[in-house]
């Protein structure tokens, strides 16, 4: 499968993004290697490597579910990882472990997507019955945060509520090293699995005639894209549409060619957010806004479009 437009554009693109993103903030145009300079760099980073991560769920989960509207919050994962953190925030257990937040959103959303699987199996294993299952258990799981948000003393609702919108200021550099380790390896075992993958976008059964071990296949990326999602949400909180509209956006770009999708994708997923976390600080300048808003004001609409709009032939195209 060849790619239907020229990549080169987006790798001249991607340094100057970077710079750029790097260079602008509150403060204006800093110089290289002052403080400020340095922690912009350290969230640019951050903002490259959760991108990364929520496109490449994306990626995995639009084309094992077969719904051009799939992304790391219809099975629950981005909500069990909230959860997770929430709970963290509440107990106190933030202020005394500086990795309980990570840890528990991480842990949140692994026992999210186990619990929807399970739920699926008893219901034939099906995916529809996967996708009815996460869209249940993320409803359950969004009410039980806004019980905990209720609950929370003011310091802790406003921690709580950063995190539900996005945030990439608080992750310490060793978790950032370690998200990013985890983001690299996910997304090279997916594209060693990519001609796999590819076999599973024509269905369960066409994937078996050729060859394809589709229960373990499936059991595998989910996992793959859920520890993806996980990790995203432990960096920088609920951010939402990026699963969503950059796989469009790549597969338009490359094709549907899984051995070469989820990095593109993740590529274009991590400039998109560094761009939009970007605008999150310049926008209204001295404030900041967080950049779950930003993506929420350009997903809305890119959302809507794909919902409407009618198309000949498969999105898998």
């Amino acid at each position: 499968m060849k790619s239907r437009l020229p990549v080169w554009p987006l790798i001249l693109a991607a340094p100057v993004i970077l710079v750029g993103a790097t260079l602008v903030g509150v403060a204006g145009i800093s110089a290289w290697g002052s403080p400020i300079m340095e922690l912009r760099l350290h969230r640019v980073l951050t903002g490259f490597i959760v991108g990364a991560g929520l496109a490449g769920a994306g990626v995995v989960m639009q084309a094992l579910l077969r719904n051009p509207l799939a992304e790391p919050y219809v099975l629950g994962v981005s909500s069990g990882a909230g959860l997770g953190a929430a709970v963290a925030v509440y107990f106190g257990w933030s202020a005394a472990f500086a990795w309980s937040v990570p840890a528990t959103a991480f842990v949140g959303g692994i026992a999210t997507l186990t619990l929807v699987y399970a739920l699926a199996a008893r219901t034939g294993g099906s995916i529809y019955g996967l996708l009815l299952s996460g869209i249940i258990i993320s409803a359950v799981l969004a009410n039980l945060l806004m019980l905990i948000v209720s609950l929370a003393p003011i310091e802790g609702m406003h921690s709580i509520m950063w995190w539900i919108l996005g945030n990439l200021q608080l992750s310490a550099t060793p978790l950032v090293i370690t998200g990013g380790t985890i983001v690299v390896i996910a997304l090279i075992v997916l594209t060693l699995l990519g001609s796999q993958i590819n076999a599973l976008t024509l269905g369960r059964e066409a994937a078996h005639h050729l060859g394809v071990r589709t229960g373990l296949m499936i059991i595998v990326c989910l996992g793959l894209a859920t520890l993806l999602a996980a990790t995203a949400v432990a960096l920088a909180g609920l951010i939402g549409f990026v699963g969503l509209i950059v796989p469009h956006v790549a597969r338009a770009w490359v094709g549907p060619d899984h051995r070469k999708l989820p990095v593109f994708a993740a590529i274009l997923g991590g400039l998109f957010l560094v761009v939009c976390d970007t605008l999150a600080r310049t926008l209204f300048v001295p404030q900041e806004i967080p950049i779950g808003v930003v993506t929420a004001l350009v997903g809305g609409p890119f959302f809507l479009t794909i919902l409407l709009r009618r198309r000949k032939g498969s999105w898998l195209e």
